[in-house]
């Protein structure tokens, strides 16, 4: 089943709709933020267990957590349009423009993304580079009305996704 486009417009008004559904941008809120509390390692070799040291090594960003990796799998499955929405959601909430500006945030986006050589391993890194990716994108989608709590929510995977414009396309 087709992702359904969400119309945030107000009656009269020009505005594009996002074409990324509130649940994968949930997901990603979410991820972004078990990913962004992550701190660099501070003790490297500890060989004391968890609780002796009040379980802080979970929270140290060694390689090993898969929060990151699943972030990333997660953006780059995104199409095209739906990367370009993160993208301009990214600079809405980050105050680049308001709502009467995402036209031009997301044609910007569009004009960046266009630029990378990669376009979807570059668009997860950029993103993924934002300190506050999280928080932007939640605001983001509050200057269109779209709230959102702490639940977890979980994408729908039969949604499609372009093919990986990356990858070169398969000669049969």
């Amino acid at each position: 089943m087709p992702a359904e486009l969400i119309d945030l417009s107000t009656p009269g008004e020009d505005q594009s709709p996002l074409s990324i559904s509130p649940e994968k941008v949930f997901f990603v809120i979410v991820k972004a933020r078990e990913f962004g509390a992550k701190d660099i390692v501070t003790d490297p070799d500890s060989g004391s267990n968890p609780t002796d040291d009040d379980t802080i090594d979970v929270l140290e960003d060694d390689g090993s957590d898969s929060t990151g990796q699943e972030l990333e799998g997660f953006i780059r499955a995104l199409n095209e349009d739906e990367q370009i929405d993160l993208i301009a959601l990214t600079w809405l909430g980050r105050g680049d423009g308001d709502i009467d500006d995402w036209d031009e945030l997301r044609r910007r986006a569009e004009e960046r993304r266009s630029e990378y050589r990669s376009p979807r391993r570059e668009t997860v890194h950029y993103l993924l580079g934002e300190p506050m990716l999280a928080d932007f994108i939640a605001d983001g989608l509050d200057a269109f009305g779209v709230e959102w709590g702490d639940e977890r929510p979980t994408p729908d995977p039969s949604s499609p996704s372009e093919r990986d414009e990356d990858e070169p396309t398969r000669k049969s």
